[in-house]
């Protein structure tokens, strides 16, 4: 299902990355969420295609999908 995703203990402590790079999808969705583009990230990261990125965003759609967050409410 994901071809361009690998995790391997020596590589980056086993987080999931992108195939052949050491950037992690934990990266790419930190880059996106600062407010970089697609298009930015790819220019900054020319190891990068259009189609790791996309890869990336359904790898980590599909890891959330079925996590349960818990919040405390810390208001005094």
């Amino acid at each position: 299902m994901f071809t361009l995703i690998t995790a391997a203990p020596e590589i980056l402590g086993g987080k999931p990355c992108i195939k052949g790079t050491r950037l992690s999808v934990e990266f790419i969705l930190e880059l996106f969420a600062s407010g970089a583009t697609r298009d930015e990230i790819l220019a900054a990261y020319p190891q990068l295609s259009p189609e790791s990125i996309e890869e990336a965003l359904r790898f980590a759609t599909r890891s959330l999908k079925n996590e349960i967050i818990l919040t405390t409410d810390i208001m005094p």
